[in-house]
């Protein structure tokens, strides 16, 4: 009988609803990314966000800096496909213009948004215009009376800030709320996002902040997000990169995939190649990632570079290529060999049998 990872029980959570995507109850776990551009170009930002949807984005955040800045964010609402959530901090009137010209959703940070009475005004905006807020807290951005409460960022400094914003919230009874509770630091992120897993029940938006690079950034979000997913907490995710937002939401995906809690698009298992090899692995690899980047449905490749491991990974793929001998490659479908082919044609073959399988 084959062996199949237990199944991961999330923690239960309240639904919201972002545009049109539902975050938290029995809702697949969301993709996020936020766009890099200067909102000001409405092009540029429009633009990305059309290749963050065409990467797989369920939502995107785009920083709204200026009262001015609102204008353009309205134009970008009205040319993308996919719900925006607009990333307000020190002026909480932007959040009010943001209310009104077609936010999916706002984002505000209690460490720097005002007073209780500005909180107030947001929260109202909010039910005004039917739309979800998420509070956002940072370690790095945390009240100064808590600081001087727990002397430095902690679980305890970060937790209390969001239950203090929440608490503003429930007094008008608006509960469409979301938190969120970053750091750079792994270890406190993850303690901070656990310990106020069990003080709410509001849909929790996960991340890593500030991870750094594409090598660094997505280890240490791998780590962070996996442990919390593993745990069954988070409903949706961004994973943070000082690298292309694109990249973010492979990486998110990823992330989802390797847990079995959400697939999307090809998934290539692949060998880190040896002297065995029979095949370039990381050549077809590549390849097959750029030819079949339009792909949404679930799929398994698999490519072996030697028969070593290459026929049994196969049997867990849908198609799978194995390096062979002479410049050969064996290719299977559904576990069974299909036959033995030259190397130089195993991309387009497997392309090939891609694209019939999911018409």
């Amino acid at each position: 009988m084959e062996w199949k990872a237990p199944k991961i029980q999330r923690r239960k959570s309240r639904q919201i609803t972002v545009g049109t995507v539902k975050v938290g109850g029995d809702a697949p776990i969301s993709v996020q990314s936020m766009t890099c551009t200067d909102t000001m170009d409405v092009e540029a930002t429009v633009n990305q966000i059309l290749a963050l949807e065409k990467a797989g984005a369920d939502i995107v955040r785009v920083t709204v800096p200026t009262l001015e800045a609102t204008d353009a964010f309205e134009k970008i609402v009205k040319q993308v496909h996919i719900p925006v959530v607009s990333d307000i901090h020190f002026d909480y009137r932007i959040a009010i213009e943001c209310a009104k010209k077609g936010a999916a959703a706002l984002r505000i940070n209690p460490g720097n948004i005002g007073s209780h009475e500005k909180i107030e005004m947001v929260c109202q905006a909010a039910k005004d215009h039917g739309l979800p807020i998420r509070v956002g807290v940072n370690a790095g951005s945390l009240d100064k009376d808590l600081l001087e409460k727990y002397g430095s960022p902690c679980p305890d400094a970060m937790v209390e800030a969001a239950l203090r914003a929440a608490q503003t919230l429930d007094e008008h009874n608006f509960t469409d709320y979301a938190f969120s509770v970053k750091a750079s630091e792994l270890n406190l992120c993850v303690a901070a996002y656990r310990q106020l897993a069990q003080k709410t029940d509001a849909p929790l938006h996960l991340g890593i902040t500030e991870a750094g690079g594409l090598t660094g950034g997505t280890v240490l979000s791998a780590i962070g997000i996996g442990q919390l997913l593993q745990d069954g907490i988070g409903d949706t995710i961004r994973v943070s990169l000082a690298a292309d937002p694109v990249e973010e939401i492979k990486v998110g995906w990823a992330i989802l995939k390797s847990l079995h809690l959400r697939s999307r698009g090809a998934e290539i298992v692949a060998c880190p190649t040896c002297g065995r090899r029979g095949i370039d692995v990381v050549a077809t690899v590549n390849e097959l990632e750029s030819r079949l980047s339009d792909i949404r449905q679930s799929i398994k490749i698999a490519v072996m570079g030697c028969v070593v491991n290459g026929p049994g990974e196969a049997k867990h793929a849908d198609i799978a290529v194995c390096g062979a001998a002479k410049g050969n490659c064996l290719i299977y479908e559904n576990g069974e060999m299909m036959g033995k082919f030259p190397c130089s044609q195993a991309v387009q073959i497997i392309e090939d049998r891609v694209r019939a399988r999911v018409k």
